[in-house]
């Protein structure tokens, strides 16, 4: 089976520049909009892995689906760090997720990264995924984590450092920002609070919710 990518999706020059704190919006909405079209990168024995983000859900303060609120706690104590922080979460007993805090030290609120399109180390995400397709590598949190190789070792680390997983940039501009209801919660489950970029095949979710 051929697995190198699409002829049209271009491979990044820069993935291991690291976004730098500052540069990070102090506001979960706008982080989420924001960290479209950047770069995960995971560093593995294997060799670097990364993908381009595709699509981002916000758990917003006074979110009644998120998990800060009812405040912090062992498990969600990333979440009140200052942003640019990595919150890993074990989902379902068996899927890990990966998600970015957003706002000052001591609010928690967060971005939770839903999916990917794989750059780099493709190889190595299609062993970790067990020989799935390109297009379903990272297509989804749960299959993000499993291709990245993320647990809850990494809760917390700064992602704005390099180091086993951190995030990155370079010269890349989406051109459409689609919005729609985040994917299988319950409260709150009417907020547009969905971000994915338009067109992009590795996009998570039923066709219905890509069209806005």
């Amino acid at each position: 089976m051929n697995r190198e990518r699409p002829p049209t999706l271009a491979r990044s020059a820069n993935e291991r520049v690291a976004l730098a704190q500052a540069d990070l919006p102090v506001d979960t909405i706008a982080l989420a909009t924001y960290l479209l079209g950047k770069i995960v990168a995971r560093a593995l024995p294997e060799g670097l892995v990364s993908g381009r983000i595709v699509e981002t859900e916000a758990y917003v303060v006074g979110d009644a689906a998120s998990h800060a609120f009812r405040g912090m706690t062992a498990r969600n104590r990333a979440m009140f760090l200052e942003r640019g922080r990595a919150y890993v979460y074990l989902a379902y007993g068996s899927s890990y997720m990966l998600n970015v805090s957003s706002e000052t030290p001591g609010v928690g609120a967060a971005v939770l990264i839903r999916a990917i399109e794989p750059l780099a180390g493709i190889s190595i995400m299609t062993q970790n995924r067990g020989d799935a397709p390109l297009r379903d590598l990272a297509r989804g949190p749960g299959r993000l984590a499993a291709a990245l190789r993320i647990d809850r070792g990494l809760d917390g680390i700064d992602l704005c450092q390099q180091g086993p997983l951190w995030l990155g940039c370079d010269d890349f501009q989406p051109n459409e920002i689609g919005r729609s209801a985040r994917i299988g919660i319950t409260r709150d489950a009417d907020r547009l609070l969905r971000f994915y970029l338009r067109g992009s095949p590795f996009v998570s979710g039923p066709r219905s919710l890509n069209i806005a």
